[in-house]
C-alpha cells in the first residue's frame, strides 16, 4: 500500500515537469543552434588550417 501511494505522489509531482519539459526542450533547442552551427564551422576552420599546416609532411612521407 505504501509503495502505491509512494507512486502516486511522485505522478502527482512529475507529470507537470514532464510537461515543461516538452515545452521547454525545443526553445532551448533552438536557442543553442546557432551555437552549434558555429562550432562546425570552427571545427571545418581548425580541420582546413590543420591539413595546410600538414601538408608538407605528408608530401615528404609519401616521396
Amino acid at each position: 500500500m505504501i509503495k502505491f501511494l509512494l507512486w502516486c505522489i511522485l505522478f502527482f509531482f512529475c507529470w507537470p515537469l514532464a510537461l515543461l519539459a516538452l515545452i521547454v526542450y525545443p526553445i532551448v533547442w533552438l536557442l543553442l543552434l546557432p551555437f552549434r552551427i558555429v562550432g562546425i564551422a570552427v571545427h571545418g576552420v581548425l580541420e582546413l588550417v590543420a591539413a595546410i599546416i600538414f601538408l608538407p609532411a605528408r608530401m615528404i612521407r609519401a616521396i
